[in-house]
């Protein structure tokens, strides 16, 4: 299982990781921050659960590229 955690208010809007995996991260049109597509919020962390192994290589990179290292991802 992979899990991917996002900070969405340290977002800063490079826009990174909507290019390096964009099945899971779209920029939000409202605020010009970053949305981890089909997550949970729990007190501002944004957490994303799925069984795909494949796509956790686009969400590593994805979390590496982050200027402000927002992003996590975890094998579980």
């Amino acid at each position: 299982m992979v899990v991917v955690t996002l900070q969405r208010n340290k977002c800063i809007g490079c826009n990174y990781c909507v290019e390096l995996a964009p099945t899971y991260f779209r920029m939000s049109k409202k605020d010009g921050k970053t949305v981890l597509l089909h997550s949970e919020q729990k007190r501002g962390f944004f957490t994303l659960k799925f069984v795909d192994n494949a796509a956790f290589e686009s969400c590593e990179q994805a979390a590496k590229a982050c200027p402000v290292k927002i992003i996590s991802t975890k094998l579980v």
